[in-house]
């Protein structure tokens, strides 16, 4: 009853967040996204009972018909959405909260050859961009964005927003979290960091011309002795 429960529960997260699916067929027929969660589910379900080579070869099936390779040790929460769905790569010790969202080209990937802990761990209501690559066993917390074509190599607090690579956290009072498809409205650290710099050096020149006015006796300002 609980693999059928987060079923229904996938299925209306699609009708919730893809504005391309009008209807019941949609989504039956034409999700691949929705076809490999489904499927990891099953196959998930064959992992955890030791039926190790079947969900193996369910997934590898899988994988052919959707784009998306999700390995079937994977935990995955209710409410999993993969938009569109190809290149998504999960790999065996990743856990995924619920009601996470996760657009094509995703990578969960580990970094090292160990059987250990090696996957990230993606907390509830996180919506990874497109081309994101997200690599070892570090922790993404609940209601951040990740950032298209990202690459997050270290922990991410909650509520955050990260962008870059690597990526980097960019400051509330700079860009507050992004919401729903919105994940290509991100600011640009590099340009940000460019126009700070670009900042300083105008001060720069203004305060070295101020202080050769000073030594001409020009400036308005007294020099005190």
């Amino acid at each position: 009853m609980g693999m059928l429960s987060d079923i229904k529960t996938d299925y209306r997260a699609v009708f919730e967040r893809d504005p391309a699916a009008r209807n019941f067929l949609d989504v039956i027929f034409a999700s691949p996204g929705f076809h490999a969660v489904v499927a990891h589910r099953v196959a998930h379900s064959m992992w955890k009972k030791n039926i190790k080579f079947p969900a193996r070869l369910m997934s590898h099936i899988t994988r052919f018909l959707t784009g998306v390779e999700i390995h079937p040790g994977a935990g995955i929460g209710k409410g999993f959405f993969i938009d569109h769905g190809m290149g998504v790569v999960i790999g065996e010790t990743s856990e995924i909260g619920d009601n996470v969202t996760v657009y094509h080209g995703v990578t969960l990937g580990g970094t090292n050859y160990t059987r250990d802990k090696r996957h990230p761990t993606v907390r509830n209501n996180v919506t990874i961009g497109a081309g994101a690559k997200i690599l070892g066993p570090l922790t993404i917390g609940e209601n951040s964005k990740i950032g298209a074509n990202s690459a997050v190599i270290k922990d991410v607090p909650a509520d955050s927003t990260v962008v870059g690579i690597p990526a980097k956290i960019i400051p509330r009072e700079d860009f507050p979290i992004y919401a729903g498809l919105e994940h290509n409205k991100l600011p640009d650290p590099v340009e940000n960091l460019v126009n700070r710099i670009s900042e300083l050096e105008e001060r720069i020149v203004s305060l070295e011309d101020e202080l050769e006015r000073t030594k001409s006796g020009k400036s308005k300002y007294k020099v005190a002795k």
